[in-house]
C-alpha cells in the first residue's frame, strides 16, 4: 500500500480548513488541520508533513514567524494562504521562505494543482553514486551539489531551500549563459507554475545574499532580460 503525502493545513477559519482537506482527501491527500500559529509549532513536530498550507492571519503566532521557525529547522515545502494580495505580502512571503503564495478566495482546481506542482518539485534524490553520476558544480571556493542539495561557500556548508539550490545549480551549470525569467521559472518551477517572475527575482535576491560576488565568479543581471552565472 502506497503511503498518503502529507498535508498540514493551519487556517484559524475552521470552515475554510475543512473545505480545503475535502479538496485535497479527494486527491488521495492525507491532511491534519491545526488553527493557530503554535499549535502548527506542536503539530509539525509530531505530523511531519510533506508540505504546510499556512494561512497568514493566525491568532498568537501569526503565519510569518510560522514560516520563519520552520523554514529555520526545515526544507519542508510551504504555500502561504493569505487574503492580502498586495505585492509587500506576496514577495515577503517569498523571502521567508515560502514556495508559494495562493491569494484568496482561491479555485479549488487551482489550490490542488499547485499542491501537485510543489510536491513534484520537491522529491529528494534518491540516487547513489554508484547509480547516478553525481550532479555537481565546481568553482573556486563554490560547490553545488543537487545530487544531495548541499552548497559548500567557502568551505562552509550553507542551509539554502531546495528550490534556492536548483536555481544556483541550473545558472552554474551553464556559465555566462543568459536565461531570462521565463526561462527560469519554466526549468526550475515547471510549466505548470502558475506564479509570475516576481518569484525568480525573489529567489536571486536570496541567493546574493547568502553567496557574495566572487572575483572569479558571480550572478549578474543582464537588464530587460534576465541573469546569468557570470565566469570571469
Amino acid at each position: 500500500m502506497v503511503n498518503k503525502q502529507k498535508i498540514l493545513i493551519v487556517d484559524d477559519d475552521v470552515n475554510i480548513a475543512e473545505l480545503i482537506s475535502l479538496y485535497l482527501t479527494k486527491e488521495c491527500f492525507d491532511t491534519y488541520l491545526v488553527h493557530d500559529g503554535e499549535e502548527a509549532l506542536d503539530c509539525f513536530k509530531q505530523y511531519q508533513p510533506n508540505l504546510i498550507l499556512l494561512d497568514l492571519m493566525l491568532p498568537g503566532i501569526d503565519g510569518y514567524q510560522v514560516c520563519r521557525e520552520i523554514r529555520a529547522k526545515s526544507t519542508v515545502p510551504i504555500i502561504m494562504l493569505s487574503a492580502k494580495g498586495e505585492i509587500f505580502d506576496t514577495v515577503l512571503g517569498l523571502e521567508l521562505g515560502a514556495d508559494d503564495y495562493i491569494i484568496k478566495p482561491f479555485d479549488s482546481k487551482e489550490l490542488v494543482a499547485r499542491v501537485k506542482a510543489v510536491l513534484r518539485r520537491y522529491q529528494p534524490n534518491k540516487s547513489t553514486p554508484s547509480s547516478h553520476a553525481a550532479k555537481l558544480v565546481e568553482y573556486p571556493d563554490l560547490i553545488v551539489n543537487q545530487t544531495n542539495y548541499s552548497v559548500i561557500y567557502f568551505g562552509n556548508v550553507v542551509d539554502m531551500p531546495p528550490k534556492e539550490l536548483e536555481l544556483l545549480y541550473f545558472l552554474a551549470s551553464s556559465p555566462n549563459q543568459v536565461f531570462t525569467r521565463e526561462q527560469l521559472l519554466d526549468h526550475i518551477w515547471g510549466y505548470e507554475y502558475i506564479g509570475d517572475t516576481r518569484t525568480v527575482d525573489v529567489h536571486i535576491k536570496r541567493l546574493r545574499e547568502k553567496i557574495k560576488d566572487h572575483h572569479d565568479w558571480s550572478i549578474s543581471t543582464v537588464w530587460g532580460i534576465g541573469y546569468k552565472f557570470e565566469v570571469k
